[in-house]
């Protein structure tokens, strides 16, 4: 049985957060408890290991199978290596450490439950700790600066450590210390995300790939999501890759929510977690239940999580009325993956906010309230997500697919003022998907595939009731290369075709092409780096937001497509562990749709600009804990 450890901390608010790590298994009536355990006990755990003599590659990839690791290798590396017969009751280490003797690979463990194979060029070039199949430990000092992980120089990447580290409570935690993204808003049901000051619904925005269609009240949050669902996020600032997804105006955000090959130690299959937090100011309590396990290539990952709790208290010692949360989320998951490295994972996501908030969610008391307005009024969001995703996770050679279908859906219900009074409900939705592979070069990769959506915005409210319709099919290519030393570069395309619907019911096609190109050049090896990068995105019509729509709009001509040009460029210095960066920006948005409810307002747009600079510093030992300073100006 695992230990079971709580940590007590606390805020300046005085709210105290109790986690305790507990395991579950659910079935007939049995109990088992499996808590973390560290990562050399994880790493020697044994188990029954049966594998052949056969090519290395398979062994790896049964190994995978069958102890939860997740291995990582390069087939060029690997080659035509064999493996020899490896079986017994042998921890995952043990049998890594048989398979690789003799071939010249090293090993590195990059987490409690991940590996990677490299020769042994390779393992210097990332530097680090690698332990080659003898056991001997080779350290190595190289520290090698790489284009960012979306493509783009303007990658913000926060990692499952860094979501660990900071344990958000919302996405103003998540997204804290990180001077290219800033978050508004006091409760998380009005928090929207801006990326060098654009608003989140002009940026490509997926949770697990799925496009998010959330246009739906200005007063409300866009993409609401749990932090403590999350395994990583990734953030492109102004130039996004054309991989990103159509609408990329401003750049693109990824969400990643974890699965059980996260939480399981190796040589487990079964466990869960128990989490509470309780804020003694609104008296909050917060509860989440997850369950996960593995076994003979299945996965399952099932959690849920409550909020129930009072308005806060301000300083002055008065009620702050509308803060008070009720929120129920939750997220389940299946997969199978087989000993060939295909894999097959289906997941829900489900989010419920239902609490009174301020009239407008997303500002302060109402002044000169028109007849019938009140301070206070409900509000109730639901956001669901459904995915269907494909993936290879042992590609060989050309062949590394990605197929993602999604279904999203977004509503908001709220009662809609003056007088009379009447339920007004938005609500927005999004069929989509895509299907791409990467192929793999000596200097780099090129990503090539297609996307679709089909999205719907509909207002139910009494005369108003009408919808907007939009479907678009787009075609892109993006390479990521290292084509000489000391330079990175990353570039790609996309053609897009778009039919768009109005509330009259008048059609519109629109196509329009996109491009991108980033790139980083070592002045100073190990020491300075320039970058920089340009895009220039056709994003088509977007569908206006719900609560304004008119069903007898005049769209006259039709409504124009926006584009966007973005422009960086800055440096970045990094020297035993301290970075310093700056940098700057500027994006152009051209014909921003700015509908109106009124009949002449449907097509009303306006042309945005962004630009600005960031500086930041921080120290990294070791990643244990890091400090930052991070002045900004837009």
């Amino acid at each position: 049985m695992g230990n079971s450890n709580m940590d007590f901390g606390g805020t300046a608010s005085g709210r105290v957060l109790a986690r305790l790590l507990v395991g579950t298994a659910l079935g007939a009536g049995m109990l088992t408890i499996a808590a973390p355990m560290s990562v050399a006990h994880a790493q020697s755990a044994t188990r029954g290991i049966n594998l052949p003599a056969q090519p290395l590659g398979q062994s790896l990839k049964q190994l995978a199978a069958q102890t939860g690791l997740q291995i990582a290798f390069g087939t060029a590396e690997i080659g035509s290596a064999s493996a020899p017969a490896v079986s017994g009751n042998l921890s995952p280490e043990q049998a890594l450490q048989s398979l690789l003797a003799g071939s010249g690979l090293n090993y590195r463990f990059t987490g409690p439950n991940t590996v990677s194979v490299q020769s042994a060029a390779a393992s210097a070039a990332t530097g680090g700790l690698s332990v080659s199949a003898s056991g001997a430990v080779v350290l190595d000092t190289i520290d090698v600066t790489t284009l960012g992980a979306g493509g783009s120089v303007n990658n913000v990447q926060i990692t499952a450590e860094d979501l660990a580290q900071k344990a958000p409570t919302d996405l103003q935690e998540v997204f804290a210390n990180e001077p290219k993204v800033a978050v508004g808003g006091s409760t998380s049901t009005a928090q929207k995300v801006y990326v060098q000051g654009i608003e989140e619904n002009n940026l490509a925005v997926t949770v697990d790939g799925a496009r998010q269609n959330n246009k739906v009240f200005h007063h409300n949050t866009t993409n609401l999501i749990d932090p403590s669902l999350l395994k990583a996020v990734s953030v492109d600032a102004g130039v996004a890759p054309a991989d990103a997804g159509p609408g990329a105006l401003g750049g693109s955000i990824a969400y990643e929510t974890k699965d059980a090959r996260d939480l399981l130690e190796p040589g487990k299959s079964l466990g869960g977690l128990v989490t509470g937090t309780y804020d003694f100011n609104s008296k909050t309590s917060t509860v989440g239940l997850s369950a996960f396990g593995m076994k003979d290539g299945f996965e399952f990952f099932g959690y849920l999580n409550f909020a129930k709790g009072d308005n806060y208290t301000g300083g002055d010692g008065k009620i702050i009325d509308g803060t008070s949360a009720n929120l129920l989320s939750g997220i389940g998951k299946v997969a199978y993956q087989a000993e060939s490295g295909h894999r097959f994972e289906l997941s829900h996501e489900q989010l419920r906010d239902d609490a009174p908030r301020p009239f407008r969610a997303n500002m302060g008391a109402i002044t000169n309230p028109k007849p019938g307005e009140v301070a206070i009024r409900d509000y109730t969001l639901d956001r669901s997500s459904t995915v269907f995703t494909y993936t290879d996770e042992s590609p060989e050679g050309w062949w590394d697919p990605k197929v993602v279908i999604a279904y999203t859906n977004a509503r908001v219900e709220t009662p809609i003022y003056p007088a009379p009074t009447y339920p007004g409900i938005g609500t927005t939705q999004s069929f989509n998907g895509k299907a791409e592979n990467r192929f793999a070069f000596d200097v780099g990769t090129v990503t090539a595939g297609f996307d679709f959506y089909k999205d719907k915005a509909h207002l139910d409210a009494k005369a108003d009731t009408s919808t907007e319709h939009a479907s678009n099919v787009g075609l892109y290519a993006q390479a990521r290369l290292e084509p000489w030393e000391r330079t990175r570069l990353s570039f790609g395309a996309r053609g897009d075709n778009q039919w768009f619907e109005g509330t009259t019911g008048e059609k519109w096609t629109n196509a329009g092409l996109s491009g991108n190109i980033s790139g980083e050049y070592d002045l100073v090896p190990d020491f300075l780096t320039a970058k920089a990068g340009y895009s220039h995105v056709w994003a088509g019509v977007p569908l206006a937001e719900n609560f304004i729509f008119n069903p007898n709009w005049n769209y006259g001509a039709g409504p124009k497509p926006v584009t966007s040009d973005n422009l960086t460029a800055g440096l970045v210095a990094t020297y035993e562990g301290f970075t310093l960066e700056g940098s700057i920006f500027r994006t152009d948005i051209y014909d921003a749709r700015t509908a109106r409810y009124r009949a002449d307002r449907a097509i009303w747009a306006h042309d945005v600009r962004s630009q600005g600079f960031t500086i930041s510093g921080g120290y990294d030992w070791g990643r244990a804990m890091s400090a930052s300073n991070t002045p900004t100006s837009t």
